[in-house]
């Protein structure tokens, strides 16, 4: 089976306010889905972080080098299309599309066998998983009715991030927390994300240690994106003291860039992001080299279905998986599955167990945000 097509449909019109200090829109392409086509008439659907006009640049580099490739040796193709453009990309928007082709592969290699990503990575360590619904803090008195929101529909565990948090005042910071806790209560996990890596980000290992105690006092699950993105001895020193555990790594990519952030036990958790690190074949091995090291592996997903869908793959495989990210509310996650997501009665997603990502997608919400239409796939 070899690759004889690959598109990128860019989504627009519904792109989740991300809080980003340089103002993008709904408008905007931010999230591009890539479809890999092969001449047996069997497709795969992977997702990029990135935007259109940069995802159409690097696959014009890419293409000549995946058409006429094998479409069921996803880590292989991957790693030659890596080399391959040691030199002009290594990160960014290069990188960043090669994880949609290689979601996209993986795709098409569990629907060739028949089965889930999730049993060919290596084996399924669990069913249903704890997703955290990730949303951007406001200010305390609109925050409520945001909670409330993600309560209502079934979230036991929350992420606030960005907004006016690090921003303000510290004693802003402490009412927004006091009030999220007060909202929904003790029995919902509560996590806060500073947004370190926004542009411009102020703050250094002080403000973060004291603000990690502050976070204590609301029983906070983890402090992320405390400090700017590649302050790695920053990072260690604030992991060492802080009262909580401290996450980060979303903007990293390749595994070789989050060697030193796990053997140096530079963060509790990690969180690479299958959309940007390099796709399935480079988070897998990024996750099972961080339990190897006793760092919990966390996926960052501020993402689509394709994205959490592989996401959801991942923490199957991997042994001490805890939690997957998920936007809410989310168009690019709702709108494009034929059955949407449901949380059970304890507040866990199902892992799907059918080949491939697991999901059927929903074509007419894919074309109404790209209008662009997908390939029909034989599997």
């Amino acid at each position: 089976m070899k690759i004889t097509g690959i598109r990128a449909l860019p989504l627009f019109g519904a792109t989740p306010d991300g809080g980003w200090s340089q103002g993008f829109d709904a408008e905007e392409s931010l999230h591009t889905l890539i479809e890999v086509i092969t001449d047996e008439g069997v497709t795969g659907l992977g997702s990029v972080f990135t935007s259109g006009k940069l995802v159409e640049g690097a696959l014009a580099l890419l293409r000549p080098m995946a058409i006429g490739e094998t479409a069921i040796e996803p880590v292989r193709v991957s790693e030659k299309l890596h080399q391959a453009t040691f030199w002009q990309g290594r990160g960014g928007a290069v990188t960043h599309a090669i994880s949609g082709i290689d979601i996209a592969l993986w795709d098409i290699f569990g629907k060739v066998t028949g089965q889930p990503v999730s049993r060919l990575l290596g084996g399924r360590y669990r069913d249903r998983v704890k997703p955290y619904g990730s949303l951007l803090m406001t200010t305390p008195d609109a925050l409520p009715e945001r909670l409330e929101a993600a309560v209502e529909r079934g979230f036991r565990a929350i992420k606030m991030g960005w907004g006016p948090f690090g921003r303000v005042s510290a004693a802003l910071d402490r009412q927004i927390v006091a009030t999220a806790r007060q909202t929904v209560g003790p029995g919902v996990e509560l996590m806060v994300d500073a947004g370190g890596s926004d542009g411009f980000w102020p703050h250094g290992y002080k403000w973060a240690v004291e603000t990690a105690r502050m976070l204590r006092d609301y029983d906070i699950t983890w402090f992320e994106e405390a400090l700017r993105p590649d302050d790695l001895a920053g990072y260690s020193r604030l992991t060492e003291h802080a009262p909580l555990p401290i996450a980060a790594g979303e903007v990293l990519t390749r595994r070789q860039a989050f060697v030193p952030w796990v053997e140096g036990r530079a963060v509790d958790y990690i969180q690479p992001d299958v959309t940007k690190v390099g796709g399935l074949s480079e988070e897998y091995r990024i996750a099972m080299h961080a339990y190897d090291h006793a760092v919990l592996f966390v996926p960052h997903g501020w993402n689509t279905a394709v994205g959490l869908a592989a996401d959801l793959q991942l923490v199957a495989a991997v042994p001490t998986a805890r939690w997957v990210e998920y936007i809410t509310p989310a168009p690019y996650i709702e709108d494009l599955v034929t059955e949407p997501w449901v949380l059970d009665g304890d507040g866990l997603l199902r892992i799907p167990d059918q080949p491939g990502l697991g999901v059927t997608w929903n074509r007419e919400g894919i074309q109404r945000h790209s209008g662009l239409n997908l390939t029909p796939s034989s599997l």
